[in-house]
């Protein structure tokens, strides 16, 4: 046996007992000594803590304290302000008192609307004249629209103190009096016009052809005098309106009429009159009073009023008849009873409204034709008036029959921002419905639609009356003495409007960079008149009562919302407001918006811009900008609460601002006033 070898050594020194203890000693005593340094430091961090917050407790509760000794003394400069609005409210009440008397002086042959006796005499004599001339009867017609629209314009514009519900009653019967004789003459003159049809004849087909077309309406007439197959169709090249009728039809002794009226008399009357969304203007008293009342509650009092804002708020400054700023949870247990739309096929009229007017598209039994006898014209009389064409023809109903295709050509004063819904009116239903129309094409380039229906009835083309909500952004500055513009940014549109003195005009309407609609701008017109002009045109930028059910509002409370339009308002003649992010998570009871002092006509710079919150009876500037990563409701550095945001705005405002702002007239006051409310554009941003 060789030799045996050797265990090559570990390398490492076996480590006594005596070590290991003396080791775990040491690691022990550090591991102790980190936790004894790790809990001071806490003790000291906590410490620092508790004084950092005692610090701004107490510093809060200086604030609050401050805010609390000045607020009845800024409540009554701002009571003091306030008393523009109820300025501008007598200015309004004069102001139809004075219209209603120059009425009484004109004597110009005109009947006042609002008299009964007088508009009742009026529609009377015009019923028992005999003279059916289109042109005579469009001429006459336009002053029926004249005064249908007075009276609808006195049913959104008169405060409910100053009219009685039976003059309500009065004016919207006498509305649709007046809409009804209207589309009889139309029917007359269509008439009185189908037994000259010869006079019309068209040299290529021998059929009649006529457009007649003044402002407000276009009759598109024609008659099968030549009953020829091969004339079946025709395109009115004018107005580019056309139909393909049936060979049944095209042999048949029949009429087409499309008469199109650029106003909808078809709805139902309270969607032609639908108010705004509109406060009476402030109870400013009741307003102020109950703000001083609050300096003297309890604690506990205030946080509860606080907390629920929304109810009494309403009562302060809404009146029972016109309760529009409302919470839409307030809302929705409002409307709990309303009946709901079951059937597919009726239109919402809630959801979607009329843009463009109403085509009434009719087959009529065209009437014996004027025979010239030597130097008489003669023609057989029938006492039966215009009669329609009966399609589909009674003994077909069980049967298939085939449908009627129609063109329409698009006006281009309307706007249409998404295909439009086609609609019949069905008047057993008093509804607009969707069901007996089909194979629709739109063509959005040549503006013109083309679909088929299963009979001739009365169309309209419908739009979503939100498809321009939610706002992208809004910003409103001054722009000269008593001048303004606000700017509203929409998926589809941007929409300026120039406010001055006690009118505001639209001064553009820009499409994917177009500008648009520019037979409605430049013109000056009352807030309530301009809101009727755009959404006529197709832009509706006005959230209705019930618009909280189709778009998915940023809620918030009354107290905060209506107050917000209130003091932006009063110093909109100097400073600038505009859309901040922050709003959405500033919760429901406070708004959050962009200030900037500005004294200039030209556009604000971002470095201008200041975060300010406001929840309706306490304003603070924020130490956030619109770009920080997260919504804080800290104070800016060296700030204060105020009461009013007119106060917090002057902590920081030039003399020249506050001067420019105590000048500032109750007409302009009102106008901006009256479009942030109309517009409401902290919840529907």
């Amino acid at each position: 046996m060789g030799p045996k070898k050797k265990k090559k050594s570990s390398g490492k020194k076996k480590v006594s007992k005596a070590e290991q203890l003396r080791l775990q000693k040491e690691e022990e005593e550090r591991r102790l000594k980190e936790e004894e340094e790790a809990q001071l430091q806490a003790q000291q961090e906590e410490a620092a803590r508790l004084e950092k917050e005692r610090i701004e407790q107490e510093q809060m509760e200086n604030l609050e304290a401050k805010d609390q000794e000045r607020r009845e003394s800024e409540l009554a400069e701002l009571h003091s302000l306030e008393q523009k609005f109820l300025s501008a409210q007598q200015w309004k009440t004069d102001y139809r008192a004075n219209a209603k008397w120059e009425r009484y002086l004109s004597c110009d042959g005109s009947p006042d609307p609002t008299v009964l006796q007088e508009i009742n005499t009026f529609m009377s004599l015009w019923r028992e004249d005999r003279n059916e001339d289109i042109q005579l009867v469009m001429e006459k017609g336009e002053q029926v629209l004249s005064l249908i629209e007075k009276l609808q314009f006195l049913l959104l514009d008169t405060p409910p103190n100053e009219i009685t519900e039976k003059e309500t009653v009065q004016y919207q019967e006498s509305i649709l009096e007046l809409q009804n004789l209207l589309h009889q003459k139309y029917n007359g003159a269509t008439e009185h016009l189908l037994k000259t049809a010869n006079m019309y004849e068209d040299s290529e087909t021998g059929n009649m052809q006529a457009v007649i077309k003044d402002k407000n309406v276009t009759f598109c007439i024609w008659a099968n005098l030549k009953k020829k197959v091969r004339f079946k169709n025709h395109v009115f090249c004018d107005v580019e309106h056309g139909f393909d009728l049936l060979k049944s039809l095209a042999v048949s002794n029949v009429a087409v009429r499309i008469l199109h009226t650029q106003y909808d008399h078809v709805s139902p009357l309270w969607l032609q009159c639908q108010s705004v969304p509109k406060l009476e203007v402030l109870d400013s008293e009741e307003l102020t009073q109950r703000s001083k009342d609050n300096v003297e509650e309890p604690e506990e009092e205030k946080k509860t009023d606080r907390e629920e804002p929304s109810m009494p708020a309403e009562e302060e400054i809404c009146s029972d008849e016109r309760k529009v700023v409302q919470d839409p949870l307030m809302q929705e247990k409002t409307n709990e009873k309303e009946e709901a739309i079951t059937d597919d096929n009726v239109v919402d009229l809630q959801q979607f409204v009329p843009v463009g007017g109403v085509y009434h598209i009719d087959a009529l039994q065209l009437p014996p034709q004027v025979k010239q006898i030597k130097d008489w014209n003669m023609v057989e009389l029938l006492d039966v008036g215009l009669e329609a064409y009966p399609y589909p023809p009674e003994e077909a109903e069980e049967a298939a029959h085939p449908p009627i295709h129609i063109t329409l050509r698009l006006s281009d004063h309307v706007m249409y921002f998404e295909d439009p819904v086609i609609a019949r009116w069905d008047p057993a239903g008093q509804q607009w419905r969707t069901d007996g129309i089909s194979n629709v094409r739109y063509k959005n380039q040549e503006k013109s639609i083309t679909f088929e229906t299963d009979a001739f009835y009365t169309i309209a083309l419908l739009q979503d009356a939100h498809c321009n909500m939610l706002y992208r952004a809004w910003e409103l500055r001054p722009t000269g003495v008593d001048e303004a513009l606000l700017r509203v940014t929409t998926v589809f549109a941007t929409v300026q409007i120039q406010i001055k003195g006690h009118q505001c005009m639209l001064s553009s309407v820009v499409v994917e960079e177009k500008h648009v609609l520019s037979h409605v701008t430049g013109k000056w017109a009352s807030p309530l008149d301009l809101r009727a002009v755009l959404k006529k045109a197709g832009v509706n930028i006005f959230p209705g009562e019930y618009s909280y059910k189709y778009v998915s509002v940023n809620k918030k409370a009354p107290l905060a919302e209506v107050r917000a339009y209130q003091q932006m308002a009063l110093v909109a003649s100097a400073f600038a407001f505009a859309w901040s992010k922050w709003n959405l998570e500033a919760g429901q009871e406070k708004v959050v918006f962009k200030v900037s002092e500005h004294l200039k006509a030209d556009s604000v710079e971002d470095k201008d811009w200041s975060l300010y919150m406001f929840n309706g009876q306490k304003a603070q500037k924020l130490k956030i900008t619109e770009t920080s990563e997260a919504f804080s409701e800290e104070l800016e550095e060296d700030t204060e609460f105020h009461s009013t945001l007119y106060h917090m705005l002057k902590d920081f405002a030039s003399k020249e601002a506050i001067d420019k702002v105590e000048a500032a007239s109750f007409l302009f006051i009102d106008v901006v006033y009256q479009l942030l409310l109309a517009t409401r554009v902290l919840t529907y941003s």
